[in-house]
């Protein structure tokens, strides 16, 4: 049954979404986490958009790259399942406790994003190790899809004895966060930043009075996608309805 909060944000996006149509179309292209089939992007370039719009959007399932929206229309797949969490209900499990305790010694910030060196450095690293892809660079990524006119972005940064070793890219709104993108030192594999960043991004929210944390997508055989599902309890966009998730759900 939809909440009351996912029912007004469905019959606003409806009038939202008819004014809008006109300017999203499908782009196919080979799928970017490597399934065997296309993937097609329902996208539109935006402008600056109200926070309400861009709320909207995000609980209907869009997600932001650049400043494109856009949401999945593949023809032969389902495997991209929106996900968020609900800060006020997550449990930490012990794993995610161990995390923390694992990286007291980070020092954690947020602030405007910025390419600065330091962040280019960090992201190219990241991108050879991890997605060494041609054309793949820390300024694509950076031009193309952090930095935006569509929405207020900010960036969490963590250093170890003052070094950068990772950043989280978000959007924000009054009551939504979005996590964009992540990246982090190969190196520093043993304190799973990734857990991190998602156990900051709660506490923030939780400061902030925040009640929705965007995650992306969660693709069930892709473990850079998999492992937002041991956040718990998590919710999942499935028909159009947010739903409590489950594994295997």
């Amino acid at each position: 049954m939809r909440s009351v909060y996912d029912q007004e944000c469905a019959q606003e996006f409806v009038s939202l979404q008819a004014r809008m149509d006109k300017y999203f179309y499908d782009v196919t292209v080979n799928c970017p986490y490597h399934q065997p089939y296309p993937a097609t992007f329902y996208q539109g370039v935006s402008g600056p958009m109200p926070d309400r719009a861009m709320e909207l959007f995000l609980a209907a399932g869009y997600r932001r790259n650049g400043n494109y929206l856009y949401t999945m229309h593949c023809a032969d797949c389902r495997g991209c399942i929106p996900i968020r969490l609900y800060p006020k209900t997550f449990r930490s499990n012990r794993n995610q406790r161990r995390v923390l305790q694992r990286n007291t010694d980070v020092d954690i910030s947020i602030g405007s994003i910025l390419p600065t060196p330091e962040n280019l450095d960090l992201c190219e690293k990241f991108l050879r190790s991890r997605f060494p892809y041609k054309n793949n660079t820390a300024k694509g990524y950076y031009s193309g899809f952090f930095l935006n006119a569509v929405t207020t972005t900010f960036e969490f940064r963590y250093r170890f004895q003052g070094r950068l070793i990772g950043n989280g890219i978000i959007d924000i709104g009054d009551n939504w966060m979005n996590a964009v993108y992540f990246f982090f030192d190969p190196d520093e594999g043993r304190r799973s930043l990734g857990t991190l960043n998602i156990l900051t991004m709660v506490d923030f929210c939780l400061q902030k009075n925040i009640e929705y944390l965007y995650l992306g997508y969660l693709i069930r055989n892709v473990p850079a996608m998999s492992y937002k599902e041991r956040f718990r309890p998590y919710y999942i966009l499935v028909d159009s309805q947010w739903q409590e998730g489950s594994a295997g759900c």
